[in-house]
């Protein structure tokens, strides 16, 4: 090796070559001090090495059996690179599995596991956790040696009118994050989930269970104008269609969840009132008024260049094929037909629509505020 073999090193692998061959004085040598020191080693080394044996300190031959010297540097570069790679990996291994969503370096403050299904509209449902670092290490020493192969995933099952739930499918999922976003069909229907590890197609390691949700009607203006952006505002809707006035009872951790994220109770005025004396200096009874009323919106779909008339009122039709028309109805029945017509007017066909709307307004209701249940 020369010295213009040894420029191409970097300061590091010099200091290291310098170590290893035993330069004395190396550490406070700059780079170009460093290859001249090498370059003067070897040669002197070489000159004892003669065919390959050289004298130890007893004066006996030993055989020179380290090959080359100057590969031995970067082979223990590489080997601790190598190494360094592997720790990485074997880190975001855990990462993945690691479902309880929080920073390695920052301490879990989890008390106890949860898994909360919100309904965010008829095919999306929103699901969120919480799970200690203990169940995490519980979970891995349960499994064994299946931990290497485990998969995080959630459960989905339908759930029937019994209350039986069926298995759906499993969504896979990763650690790092705590909540997932699940697509539904056929709505309305009643969901459950479950939150752990797979293990292939043998078995599931459950960690949480989920509150039971339904999905509401698609068809509703609400579902169709808004989406759910925001907590906050549509937290009452989101408390409703997840099952917060469910005849079965509300599930303690939605509840929970949302009371937390909200900082205000969740539930009906009875269960969350502050009080009977702050409630009447608001409200007088003779105040309780409510007035309803209801349209109906018609929508669907033929060919593009129809005439279309919706009782008797022509009706515009996207490019697409589409229509949608608001019809006022009124506390009756009434029959709506809906006349498809081809351009040149040969061909027509008609769909009736019968609605009947009934309102009915009940007797008002006076409950007696000191025996209705009050939240702390």
């Amino acid at each position: 090796m020369t010295i213009s073999e040894l420029r191409g090193y970097n300061y590091r692998e010099l200091s290291q070559i310098a170590k290893h061959k035993g330069v004395s004085g190396w550490h406070a040598m700059r780079k170009e001090e460093l290859i001249h020191a090498i370059a003067k080693k070897v040669r002197a080394q070489k000159r004892l090495r003669g065919t390959g044996h050289h004298r130890n300190k007893s004066g006996k031959q030993t055989s020179d059996t380290k090959g080359n010297d100057f590969e031995s540097p970067r082979v223990n570069a590489a080997r601790i690179k190598s190494r360094q790679r592997m720790q990485q990996l074997q880190a975001k291994l855990q990462e993945f599995k690691d479902l309880s969503g929080r920073p390695q370096e920052r301490p879990s403050r989890v008390s106890r596991d949860r898994l909360v299904v919100l309904v965010r509209d008829p095919y999306w449902l929103h699901a969120w956790w919480e799970l200690s670092e203990r169940s995490i290490q519980r979970s891995r020493s349960a499994l064994g040696q299946k931990w290497h192969q485990a998969q995080p995933a959630l459960q989905l099952y339908r759930v029937g009118e019994e209350g039986a739930g069926t298995f759906e499918r499993q969504i896979s999922i990763h650690g790092g994050v705590n909540n997932w976003y699940i697509d539904v069909q056929d709505p309305p229907t009643g969901y459950r989930m479950e939150i752990g590890y797979s293990i292939g197609s043998e078995s599931f390691y459950t960690l949480a269970k989920s509150n039971t949700v339904l999905t509401p009607t698609p068809g509703s203006r609400q579902m169709i104008d808004e989406n759910w952006t925001d907590v906050a505002e549509n937290a009452d809707r989101i408390y409703a269609m997840s099952g917060g006035y469910s005849p079965h009872g509300t599930s303690a951790d939605l509840q929970e969840v949302l009371e937390e994220r909200l900082h205000r109770p969740m539930g009906t005025p009875l269960e969350t009132r502050y009080g009977d004396g702050a409630a009447r200096l608001l409200f007088q009874a003779d105040d309780l008024q409510c007035a309803i009323d209801a349209e109906l919106v018609v929508y669907g779909a033929s060919h593009p260049h129809v005439h279309l008339t919706v009782k008797g009122e022509p009706v515009q039709v996207r490019s697409n094929g589409t229509f949608v028309v608001r019809i006022a109805l009124p506390d009756r029945r009434q029959v709506i037909p809906v006349v498809a017509s081809s351009p040149d007017g040969a061909e027509q066909q008609t769909i009736i629509l019968a609605i009947e709307r009934n309102t009915k307004v009940m007797e008002p209701m006076h409950r007696d505020p000191s025996k209705a249940p009050i939240r702390r």
